[in-house]
């Protein structure tokens, strides 16, 4: 029979007999590498891949990427999540903590034979940044690709919703960001995307992910997860709080801290300073750094978006003779992408950025980790300088930090075991850019703008800072740092004086109405029960005031009333806004103003203009009151005597109807106001003469001027028509000048425009010469 025949009257396709002797051969090995799992110790040290029961394919694809030694973290994780234990891993930066998950990822979907679409989804994998996402997904590749057979996708947005809802019903393994994959759980049901069937979820960086800006995110997906399935937690700085661990249902995790005894949290490799630098310096001392810099790989950490663009668009107009990139998280994604490229296989350059970089992201080569800005913890401070010193190498991190930061950040340092030295900066070599940047904030209103956002984003940045030890607002020189960024002046900021109202207002909000209270605060107690007090003279003598004193010191509380006139009166206000800086130029060191911040003031209302003029009631013969009120530019006062005039006054509108109409007036020359149409009478008229002299002496006069306006008018013409007549001439002479001879073909396209305007006289000259000419006669006539 034909080896290519079966016992069927059909024959077989030679691909899909091939096919069903490899799934009988993976089905073989699958069993193989189960036993050999199964048989594994976890406590024998392992130090190459080749060390551990991993399938051919996974074998090739870490041979072709140039993978070959363990590190200590994934020769400590890796067997434990093979033999499908839940993990907390910590490890240093650059330790390779990404190969400590996809590996145990794919051989563990191989030996359970998770491939293909009917499979299901067998894997997610959770980053907190997009660009992190697609670093994993790239190694994810590199070590699958040679024999793995799984569908891997990379769900982080950047395309169409529906797009990816149809790849991810084929897909086995998906690395994804938390926002769009909920959005995919939720409303990819019906598109035969199921979870039911996943074996392993892995958190990268997972106490980013599980801090307050991912929580609900999180807790979101978990309810749509398995809950027996495997997972995997990595960081370089872990959480081992019991809240998180059970949101996640992990079941008796192992904790993995290879560099938990290790003197330092951060690599020995890695040379860490600190500069101390006011605020209005940063820029100065950032830029000087940069020049002496310019053939090395530096990031550069600011806290901020508006801050990282400002920088850029400055700095890149003065030209420190590097090249320049910017990266932060409301740029578009390919543009991220593209900027993470570049700066990757660039050998000098700079880049700023905000955090959306500091976790996880793998740059080659880096030499300098500036952190311009003050991070918000020392596990901040930790991912940062991660970015340098990666695999053993050596790299180096600088740290600005202000006066008012430095005490409160080294201690957060020191008990985090981050070793770090203070240096000084050269003055001799620190240039000043201030100027500068004034001037092109001068020329530029975008980057004056820029600029404005810049400060106000760090300004709120460190107004949101939960660590107040470190991040002192009041002590920051604000007016000095806007003159810094070539601002004319600190923008306002209104949200300030809110902030540091907040304690005031909780203080009186809990405080009870007796026995808390100052005994100087007689005032406050007035204001809260609605009466006139002390400048009316009533405070009692001794000081003690019953509820049926209260009750009969009230008055009239409608809106004309005396208390409503001391609510918008500003008499005592003025002398006390400009006290606590309410213009918002400045903060007020008083410790009875402190809570007063950058609120500003734009308009004030004088309280005679709000109140108009008030006459003492009269009393009518109905029994009812009767009040006359002056308005204000009205020629007769307001008599009120209904509730339709009380509510009349509180329409500006209708006030103004009741007022005179103005009157509009112009200025001569000479600066004297006059009425918009000013008119003789005529007695006045017929003082100056007869109508008819009137007349004749009023055309003479405007004949005479338009004479003389005539021969000014001609002149100027004349004055033209020579300018013209002269211009057209230079410009015949300059072409005559700049022109060159003609050849024949020149001469001949001539020809063709010329007798049109002139005559060309042409004259026929002799074939021959004389004596020819006679010779010809002799003959014609011989």
């Amino acid at each position: 029979m034909n080896p290519r025949y079966t016992g069927r009257t059909r024959p077989t396709k030679p691909k899909k007999q091939n096919r069903i002797q490899k799934r009988k051969r993976d089905d073989v090995d699958a069993d193989k590498l189960a036993q050999a799992v199964q048989d594994l110790d976890v406590n024998e040290p392992f130090t190459s891949f080749t060390d551990l029961p991993l399938s051919q394919s996974t074998k090739a694809g870490l041979k072709s990427a140039h993978f070959t030694t363990l590190t200590d973290i994934q020769s400590r994780a890796i067997p434990l999540a093979l033999k499908g234990h839940d993990i907390l891993g910590a490890a240093k930066t650059g330790s390779g903590k990404t190969l400590a998950f996809l590996i145990p990822i794919l051989e563990n979907l191989y030996r359970s034979q998770c491939i293909g679409a009917d499979a299901g989804l067998g894997a997610m994998i959770i980053s907190p940044t997009r660009e992190l996402a697609i670093q994993i997904f790239d190694v994810l590749c590199k070590i699958g690709r040679k024999g793995h057979l799984f569908a891997a996708g990379l769900i982080i947005g950047g395309k169409s919703l529906r797009e990816e809802q149809d790849a991810l019903a084929r897909m086995n393994i998906v690395v994804c960001t938390p926002g769009r994959i909920l959005q995919h759980l939720s409303q990819t049901a019906s598109f035969s995307f199921s979870v039911d069937s996943l074996q392993m979820l892995v958190l990268d960086e997972a106490d980013r992910i599980l801090d307050m800006g991912f929580q609900r995110d999180v807790d979101a997906i978990i309810e749509y997860l398995p809950k027996d399935r495997q997972t995997l937690l990595f960081s370089a700085t872990q959480t081992k709080r019991v809240s998180d661990l059970a949101r996640l249902s992990l079941q008796d995790p192992e904790y993995i801290s290879v560099h938990e005894a290790a003197p330092t949290a951060t690599p020995q490799t890695l040379q860490q300073n600190y500069i101390v630098t006011p605020l209005h310096e940063k820029l100065d001392t950032l830029y000087s750094f940069i020049q002496s810099a310019k053939k090395s790989k530096i990031l550069a950490f600011m806290s901020s978006g508006k801050q990282v663009r400002f920088v850029y668009e400055s700095f890149r107009h003065l030209q420190p003779g590097i090249p320049l990139l910017h990266l932060h998280g409301r740029q578009k994604q390919t543009a991220r992408l593209d900027i993470t490229q570049r700066f990757a296989a660039a050998n000098a350059s700079c880049l700023f950025a905000t955090d959306v970089v500091a976790r996880g992201l793998d740059f080659p080569a880096v030499d300098w980790v500036v952190q311009v800005d003050c991070p918000e913890d020392a596990d901040t401070y930790i991912h940062r300088v991660g970015r340098t010193a990666r695999y053993e190498r050596e790299g180096r991190a600088v740290l600005f930090l202000e006066p008012s930061e430095e005490e409160g950040m080294l201690s957060r340092l020191e008990s985090k075991k981050v070793p770090i030295e203070k240096i000084n900066v050269k003055q001799k070599k620190k240039q000043s850019i201030k100027d500068q940047l004034q001037n092109m904030c001068f020329k530029d209103p975008q980057l004056k703008y820029l600029g404005q956002k810049a400060f106000i984003s760090y300004t709120k940045s460190v107004w949101l800072q939960p660590d107040k030890e470190v991040f002192k607002l009041k002590e920051l020189p604000l007016e000095e740092f806007a003159t810094s960024l070539g601002l004319p002046g600190a923008p306002r900021i209104k949200f300030l004086g809110t902030a540091q109202n907040q304690d005031e207002q909780k203080m009186k909000k809990n405080a009870p109405r007796r026995g808390l209270s100052p005994a100087s605060s007689d005032e406050e107690e007035l204001a809260n029960d609605g009466e006139s007090e002390m400048k009316d003279g009533k405070k009692d003598k001794d000081g003690v005031r019953t509820k049926y004193d209260r009750m009969f010191e009230r008055k009239n509380q409608d809106v004309l009333a005396e208390h409503y006139t001391k609510l918008i009166g500003d008499e005592e206000d003025t002398d006390e806004a400009h006290a606590n800086g309410l213009n918002g130029d400045h903060l007020d060191d008083d410790e009875e103003h402190e809570e007063v911040g950058f609120l500003t003031v734009k308009r004030r209302i004088p309280a005679q203009d709000a109140t108009f003029g008030r006459v003492a009631p009269q009393p009518l013969p109905n029994g009812r009151q009767q009040r006359t009120v002056h308005i204000e530019g009205a020629a007769q006062p307001l008599i009120v005597d209904s509730k339709r005039r009380e509510k009349l006054l509180q329409s500006r509108k209708k006030v103004t109807k009741l007022k005179d109409k103005g009157t509009r007036t112009v200025f001569d020359d000479e600066g004297r106001p006059h009425a918009l149409y000013e008119f003789e009478d005529e007695e006045g008229f017929k003082a100056k003469g007869k109508p008819e002299e009137q007349r004749a002496a009023f055309e003479e006069r405007e004949k005479a001027r338009v004479q003389a306006v005539d021969v000014t008018d001609k002149a100027e013409a004349k004055r033209k028509r020579k300018e013209k007549i002269w211009k057209r001439k230079e410009r015949e002479r300059a072409e005559a000048e700049a022109g060159v001879e003609m050849d024949d073909e020149d001469e001949d396209e001539e020809g063709r425009y010329e007798g049109t305007k002139q005559m060309r006289i042409e004259e026929d000259e002799p074939e021959g010469t004389l004596e020819d000419l006679e010779d010809m006669a002799k003959g014609l006539f011989g």
